[in-house]
């Protein structure tokens, strides 16, 4: 067996290359080229862990990235879906949560320290010069988040009805259904002396839609007030102010102006 099928052997058993490198008295770089050339792979569960689906609004992680923390050995599984996830949104105890599948309070205690750890701070270092030499932002992608923000919609996030309740009240009696064994009651309709039906009142509802189901990108922030659910989207006029600022200057004569940003595509099926 030559020095790389036995070095291929160590790999494949999870040796990191330091090691492997010490072993064989070679450079971390050779073991590294002796990786690529002969296409050491090691078993698919490792592959599979560094597929990170990125979630709606988040940042879009590029083939070089992910092929840069594969290739880490000094960094645990976890540890670099933690990373991959971080760069998503850059939120310490959402990529923890998502990497150790854990609950928001592990994660909100966890996540922030394991950012802190140097190699983890040499990975993600990494990892964002990477990202700045395989992404590009240009005008044209702000103008496409600015006019997703000026055509954003709050039904594209709750929904609200008027929804039609009958009036009840309780009965108090010995043989009632509800309440307290000492003061039990039974719910009985009340009725409108004018037309000797049911009364009903109106009540408006409203709910948010699933996350899973909408583009949180257009949500500015989401908080609970007194029970209640508040949400807030970005500035419309604000938003579409900037698209102003962009366009060209119009001329008295023109008309109109063609804006050559591509909207996202409707589903139509989902429309009829």
């Amino acid at each position: 067996m030559t020095k790389q099928e036995q070095a291929k052997k160590d790999y494949l058993a999870g040796m990191k290359y330091k090691d492997i490198a010490s072993k064989y008295e070679v450079s971390i770089n050779t073991v590294k080229s002796w990786k690529n050339r002969y296409g050491w792979q090691r078993g698919a569960p490792t592959k599979k862990s560094m597929h990170t689906k990125p979630k709606k609004g988040a940042h879009k992680i590029t083939k070089g990235a992910v092929e840069k923390i594969t290739d880490n050995d000094e960094l645990t599984e976890k540890q670099k879906r933690f990373c991959l996830f971080y760069l998503q949104r850059f939120n310490a105890t959402w990529a923890y949560q998502q990497a150790y599948e854990c609950s928001y309070e592990v994660a909100n205690a966890k996540g922030p320290s394991l950012l802190v750890k140097d190699s983890i701070k040499l990975m993600l270092k990494e990892l964002k010069k990477q990202q700045s030499q395989e992404l590009y932002v240009d005008a044209n992608d702000i103008m496409q988040g600015y006019l997703k923000q000026a055509t954003a919609d709050v039904t594209d996030v709750v929904e609200f009805e008027t929804v039609k309740r009958l009036k009840w009240q309780k009965d108090y009696s010995k043989n009632g259904k509800y309440g307290p064994k000492s003061n039990p009651y039974d719910y009985v309709p009340v009725i409108d002396p004018d037309t000797g039906k049911q009364d009903f009142y109106f009540e408006q509802v409203v709910k948010l839609r699933d996350s899973k189901e909408i583009d949180t990108s257009n949500i500015k922030s989401i908080r609970i007030d007194k029970g209640e659910a508040v949400v807030e989207m970005y500035d419309k006029q604000k938003a579409l102010k900037e698209l102003l600022e962009r366009l060209p200057d119009l001329n008295a004569n023109d008309s109109q102006v063609v804006i050559n940003v591509k909207l996202p595509e409707v589903n139509k099926d989902a429309s009829d």
